[in-house]
């Protein structure tokens, strides 16, 4: 594992041990060349879906990408990134078992908009603007008034 502060790759694990899930393990690491210390997750590496875009392109599954995506929906807001990170977690599940070796965007963007509305309905609007692309206010008044309903 390379050091995050001088780049060597020389560190060793000083602890090791399961998260509170169980799904990944959490390692802490030292830099035998500057003796600092950092943390990383090991977890087994899953094979997802393509994510098939609008435009008809193809891309691998980006759990980072999902993770911004929610956190910039989530700010300002009392939303932590824990919750930020189950949710997530949920949603790659929800791709693994859903067994599909592609999944078209716009149902990943459903599953993502149902998690947050539950979650938070501000980052829910958020997220909805950006997603549904509003063409003007009253699109935007539209899905608040559906949000009121529920």
């Amino acid at each position: 594992m390379k050091c995050p502060f001088c780049a060597n790759s020389d560190t060793k694990v000083i602890d090791s041990r399961p998260d509170k899930d169980g799904s990944t393990i959490r390692r802490r690491r030292e830099c035998e060349a500057c003796s600092k210390r950092f943390t990383t997750h090991e977890r087994v590496e899953d094979i997802l879906p393509l994510v098939t875009k609008k435009d008809g392109r193809r891309e691998p599954f980006d759990r980072l990408k999902l993770i911004n995506g929610i956190k910039k929906a989530c700010e300002k807001r009392p939303v932590s990134v824990e919750l930020i990170e189950k949710t997530v977690d949920s949603l790659e599940t929800r791709l693994q078992e859903s067994g599909e070796k592609e999944i078209p965007s716009a149902t990943l963007g459903q599953w993502v908009m149902g998690a947050l509305h539950d979650l938070d309905q501000v980052a829910y609007v958020r997220f909805a603007s950006v997603y549904r692309s509003f063409k003007d206010i009253n699109e935007f008044m539209s899905e608040l008034q559906d949000l009121l309903k529920k």
